[in-house]
């Protein structure tokens, strides 16, 4: 599907729908009924196209957004553009594709993470978080990690589920790779008790922070 256009997409995701797929996933709050494997599969073969994403995503169709995220090259969107996507979606995957494979390699993402930082919108304030994880796992330098620990053990208790489910992760990589933080970093998630009752799967890690911050610690011997 080389050169594909938008009704060739959306022809080819139509042909993908199926109800019991959409059900569960209306649950998790995606409105589209497309196995994400065979979703990829389609955006793999209309290739990379920034000019065809942004068509897919004017669609307002939540598997064609979806497949937008995937063939867009995120160098070649403004920060407005980023900006306005995050804003738009009604998908809860769209967003953390919009996140990972967008705002988070954009050449713009710490641009974008001070825009949203403290955005009235709590989605726009989750996506700052989760870039601000990556600084604090891979470019520290600058960030005033004691004022994000400040501002976390403020308002980590009471913060929307995404955001917090983000913040939750700033903190948990300020433990991890920071140690002269990592005791205080521990202690606020002690304290505020969040996701320590996450249901976790045998064999993998909990979500919540000082559990989190001490497995990976553990594994770094």
């Amino acid at each position: 599907m080389p050169n594909s256009t938008v009704d060739e997409i959306r022809s080819a995701l139509a042909a993908l729908e199926d109800p019991k797929a959409r059900a569960v996933n209306e649950r998790h709050g995606d409105a589209h009924g497309v196995n994400l494997s065979k979703l990829r599969a389609v955006a793999k073969r209309a290739g990379m196209s920034t000019d065809l994403a942004r068509s897919l995503w004017a669609t307002d169709e939540v598997a064609a957004q979806l497949v937008a995220l995937l063939v867009a090259k995120p160098r070649e969107l403004s920060a407005d553009e980023i900006d306005g996507m995050l804003r738009s979606t009604r998908s809860a995957k769209a967003h953390d594709w919009l996140v990972s494979y967008i705002a988070k390699k954009s050449p713009l993402a710490e641009e974008l993470r001070l825009r949203w930082i403290d955005d009235p919108d709590a989605d726009a304030r989750a996506a700052a978080w989760s870039l601000t994880s990556v600084r604090v796992q891979k470019t520290p330098e600058g960030l005033d990690l004691d004022a994000l620990l400040d501002r976390i053990e403020r308002e980590l208790r009471d913060a929307p589920s995404r955001e917090q489910w983000a913040m939750n992760e700033t903190l948990a990589y300020i433990g991890i790779h920071h140690p002269a933080l990592r005791e205080r970093a521990v202690a606020i998630g002690e304290r505020l008790q969040v996701l320590a009752d996450y249901p976790v799967p045998p064999n993998c890690t909990s979500p919540f922070a000082p559990a989190w911050i001490a497995e990976m610690v553990r594994r770094q011997g």
